[in-house]
């Protein structure tokens, strides 16, 4: 990354970083069957944002402007991991309605219906260290988006 232009290193991870999660969040999904629950989508929702977002920021001027709406849209969804992260780990109640239910589709409706997993918001699907994929969507989207932000109040150097 261009280091001495603060500028296009925001606009790359405000890019880069949404893209990423997304991409992990479908390998996770599709190549290991971590299905996510409700909540799970929400934190998708401003990443899929902030991509289109941040890829303003690359054509339409004022390009700060967008790159700024795009880190914001990534801190919303850190703070919905975070809620998200506390309903895991039993710091507070989650929404009761929250669950997830995802069928494949064989052609016969009963047997869908009765072969459906049900994904629970308020367990984790997986954890490393003992931080849930919510928990490591907090930290890396808080992290990123307040480096963004950070970025564009900086000016190039030499």
């Amino acid at each position: 990354m261009d280091v001495t232009h603060p500028f296009r290193t925001a606009r790359a991870l405000a890019l880069a970083v949404p893209a990423l999660l997304l991409a992990g969040a479908y390998v996770s999904q599709y190549g290991f069957g971590l299905y996510p629950c409700e909540m799970c989508w929400w934190q998708r929702y401003p990443h899929f944002a902030a991509v289109g977002l941040a890829t303003l920021g690359f054509v339409v001027a004022p390009q700060r402007f967008w790159v700024a709406l795009a880190a914001l849209a990534i801190l919303v969804s850190g703070a919905i991991g975070f809620f998200h992260a506390g309903v895991e780990y039993d710091w507070w109640p989650g929404i009761t309605s929250c669950a997830a239910v995802f069928a494949e589709g064989s052609g016969n409706a009963l047997e869908d219906i009765m072969n459906t997993p049900l994904i629970r918001c308020d367990e984790p699907a997986w954890t490393l260290f003992g931080i849930s994929l919510a928990g490591f969507n907090f930290l890396i989207s808080t992290a990123a988006g307040f480096a963004i932000l950070a970025l564009l109040r900086k000016r190039p150097t030499a």
